[in-house]
């Protein structure tokens, strides 16, 4: 990574370097020339710890993960999640039961329903993104600040791990909550407030109102494609 791009976990102060490599492999953690702590104590800590801390929303997790490595399975990651969502809501839409015959997979694949959710999925995210991105620029544009699309959107998406919690629901059909569904989603939109806070380095405030705006434009969309699908099936329920 090129000299000058990372951050301090602890107060965000720019360093030119995380640690300092001697001879047989001895590597001694650089200081910050600001709080006089490590400027990045993670990469001494396994994955797992960082990924539990990922969990509980630190921000010093937050800013070794946007800004001292190079993670680029964001898109990956992405359409993953989306997978997994389109599943289950095609699977509460069609409300079928669980079976244990693995043909089930192969009519899964060739269901449409399941195409349309997945693309459902994919159009309310980008809208959720589209919100928060307008919302933001907006506001640093009236404030003088800088202002940089790409990590933004890298952290929205990285922030959406969350996501991966559908997992188990794919694997092991059961009867699912409307309330799993709930705590998932405010877990999502937590990691994506925090995410907005560490590039930003903004206030709790501005970065609720950014997720809560995306939000607000992504569920009035939702409600408009819903209608919209009842007006067609009604209007062919006509003919």
């Amino acid at each position: 990574m090129a000299s000058g791009l990372f951050k301090c976990v602890e107060c965000n102060e720019d360093a030119t370097e995380l640690h300092r490599d001697y001879s047989h492999g001895i590597l001694k953690l650089t200081r910050c020339s600001s709080c006089k702590k490590p400027v990045d104590k993670y990469i001494e800590y396994d994955p797992v710890i960082i990924l539990i801390d990922a969990t509980l929303c630190k921000t010093q997790a937050f800013r070794h993960i946007l800004f001292n490595t190079e993670i680029n399975i964001h898109w990956k990651l992405c359409v993953f999640c989306l997978l997994c969502e389109a599943y289950l809501r095609w699977s509460l839409q069609q409300g079928s039961q669980p079976s244990n015959d693995p043909a089930d997979i192969i009519r899964y694949t060739k269901e449409w329903e399941f195409y349309c959710m997945f693309t459902l999925a994919a159009l309310e995210l980008a809208v959720f993104c589209t919100g928060v991105l307008v919302i933001l620029w907006t506001t640093r544009l009236f404030s003088g600040a800088s202002f940089e699309f790409t990590p933004l959107l890298k952290a929205l998406l990285l922030s959406g791990y969350g996501k991966v919690l559908l997992i188990p629901a794919v694997i092991w059909e059961h009867d699912f909550s409307p309330l799993c569904f709930g705590l998932i989603r405010l877990f999502v939109l937590t990691s994506n407030s925090q995410a907005i806070r560490v590039i930003l380095n903004c206030s709790r405030r501005l970065s609720l109102l950014a997720v809560c705006g995306g939000l607000l434009l992504e569920m009035c969309v939702a409600q408009a494609l819903k209608t919209l699908q009842v007006c067609s099936q009604d209007y062919l329920s006509m003919l």
